[in-house]
Parts: structure tokens; sequence; C-alpha cells
């Protein structure tokens, strides 16, 4: 069984819900507004995970440590140990060309699916980077409409508009 443990992090966009294994972080979650959304996201990571994260508020003391530094205009990326058992096949091949997208850009969902080798494959992009198990560490903010509208994020198109933005502020 997998040794699991969790912390949630205030940040400028909300709580991120930080869940960590031996391999590394295996979840990075934007919470909605209340307590319930950490107790069903922990409990659709337990079922995924087959163990119950437990909480450690001295847990992935980096990843705390790197978003706030993105937070606050001192990192353009992470540097973080990622555990990518919670995604496969296509869906893990297009988040890991997403972390491609440099700071402050953006590219469309066909742009992604050119670049992860499948250019009629827009549509799945746009699944993966909905169901990413890494929000903001993995950058799918930055993967926009071919029309440049923002598209949806988690349910929550007020958090990527404000991350194209901040990203945007940096002038990087």
């Amino acid at each position: 069984m997998t040794e699991a443990t969790f912390t949630v992090h205030p940040t400028p966009v909300g709580d991120v819900l930080l869940v960590s294994v031996d391999a590394g972080l295996v979840a990075v979650q934007v919470l909605h507004d209340d307590e319930r959304d950490v107790d069903e996201q922990l409990a659709r990571l337990t079922l995924a995970l087959r163990a119950v994260p437990g909480r450690d508020d001295g847990a992935a003391e980096n990843a705390r440590r790197q978003l706030d530094g993105y937070f606050a205009h001192r990192r353009t990326d992470f540097d973080l140990r990622l555990d990518w058992r919670l995604t496969h096949g296509f869906a893990r091949d297009a988040l890991q060309t997403v972390c491609e997208i440099p700071y402050g850009q953006t590219a469309g969902y066909g742009e992604v699916a050119a670049m992860t080798g499948v250019p009629r494959a827009a549509r799945a992009v746009g699944n993966a980077c909905a169901r990413s198990p890494f929000s903001i560490i993995v950058p799918v903010h930055r993967v926009v409409h071919a029309d440049g509208s923002i598209g949806g994020y988690g349910g929550r198109a007020d958090v990527k508009r404000f991350l194209l933005d901040h990203e945007r502020a940096a002038g990087v």
C-alpha cells in the first residue's frame, strides 16, 4: 500500500491541496472555497491511490516554497519530483508536453496536440488538461482555444485568468 500525506497551502488563487507519496507529488489541486472540497478531493485520491492520505502540514515543504516563489514572481518554473501514476497514455504525454510552454506564453489545444505528435487530438489535449492532477505545477492554464479565448480550468476560469495575468504581469 502507498504511503500518502497531504497538506493545504494558501495561495492568491485559494487554498491548494498538495498530496505526496514517496516518489513525489501525486496531486496539486486548487480547492473550491469550502472544507467539503478537501474531503471530496481526498476521497477521490484515496480510491485512486488505494491509500488514505494522512494530514502532515510539514509535508511538501519544497512544493509550498516553490508555489510561494511563483506567486511572488521569483520563479517561472517548478523543479519538483512528480509521481505521474494518476495519468496514463496520451494524456500523460500531453501534460508533459504542456510543461514545455514557456512562462507567460500560451499555446492552443491543437498546437499542444501537434507538439505531442498527434495533430488531430486537440479535444484529447483538452480532456487531459481538464483532468490534470497537477494544477499550476503543470501549466495547463497556458493552454487556450485557437481563437485565443481561455476556456475552462476545472470549473474555475477565474483562476486560469488570474494565472495568465499573473505571468504576463511579470514581464518575463
